[in-house]
């Protein structure tokens, strides 16, 4: 499913006729399509939305929001389906029944401004909630994300800040805070080594060849890093602490080469720091036999 062309189509009409669906309608739209109706139709709405500073509640469901957290980083590949679990607490009116099964909340995550998101990811079932009081309660609820079916492009990568919403299906109100929190989404790495000739005789040169690439959510590919520093380190086979020996850059491919004099048995990998859009990684190291 396309969230990002199911948002840009949906009007505040069909946002109300989606909510109109119990959530517990088996044949109905999942939370996730009627969420990403609510969402749309009420920031469709006319220019005076602007007047709403980045976590204003809107809406006429008596529920606010507080306490969100999210993952600090979300690494997402290129096919497999990335889920992150969002805690939040609600604060409603007396005549709001959260055990309701026309009561749903759940998270959400969006990429731009909460006014106007070019894109937003929520979970595909609604959160799950504990009272702590009447009026209180704590929820958890999860970001279900495809990168197989094109949710994501590439420049999707980097910060997004989360928020909260909550749906009443009969009496077509809902709540909706944005600015709780924020995460990074990671396109996920990869990172190899290779040092040779193995073994190698002492004061000979070594090379170490290797390649950075990560997830591209738009071919659903793996492909090359460019232009990335790369450590490269060695530990003695006695001991368990890699040093650096020096820092190298991928070129245009995301391929690695250097070289190095042989001296004692150890293991070469290579460590790559990692930037906002893409998370941290270190190679296994190689081992190479020095005679």
């Amino acid at each position: 499913m396309r969230i990002r062309a199911t948002v840009a189509v949906v009007s505040g009409a069909l946002a109300l006729t989606a909510l109109a669906v119990p959530a517990a309608q088996a044949d109905g739209p999942s939370f996730r399509e009627e969420a990403a109706a609510a969402f749309a139709g009420s920031h469709s709405a006319p220019a005076a939305r602007s007047t709403f500073s980045a976590a204003a509640v809107i809406g006429d469901l008596d529920v606010s929001f507080s306490g969100l957290k999210v993952a600090k980083a979300v690494k997402v590949g290129t096919t497999s389906k990335v889920s992150t679990t969002v805690t939040y607490k609600i604060k409603h009116g007396a005549g709001v029944d959260i055990t309701s099964e026309d009561f749903a909340t759940g998270p959400y995550l969006y990429k731009g401004s909460y006014d106007e998101p070019v894109n937003l990811l929520f979970g595909e079932y609604a959160a799950t909630c504990t009272a702590t009081s009447s009026t209180t309660a704590n929820c958890s609820g999860k970001i279900d994300i495809y990168p197989a079916d094109g949710e994501l492009i590439n420049s999707d990568a980097g910060t997004w800040k989360a928020g909260a919403l909550a749906l009443d299906y009969v009496t077509e109100e809902f709540a909706d805070e944005g600015g709780l929190g924020s995460t990074l989404l990671q396109r996920t790495s990869k990172l190899t080594v290779n040092a040779a000739p193995e073994p190698v005789k002492k004061g000979k040169t070594i090379t170490v060849t290797g390649k950075l690439s990560r997830a591209n959510w738009e071919t659903n590919k793996y492909a090359g890093y460019t232009n990335q520093s790369v450590k490269l380190q060695f530990r003695k086979k006695s001991s368990s602490t890699y040093t650096t020996v020096k820092t190298i850059k991928t070129n245009s491919t995301g391929n690695l080469k250097t070289t190095v004099t042989a001296s004692v048995d150890g293991y070469y990998r290579f460590n790559f720091e990692g930037t906002s859009t893409t998370p941290a990684i270190k190679a296994a190291g190689d081992f190479v036999d020095v005679k």
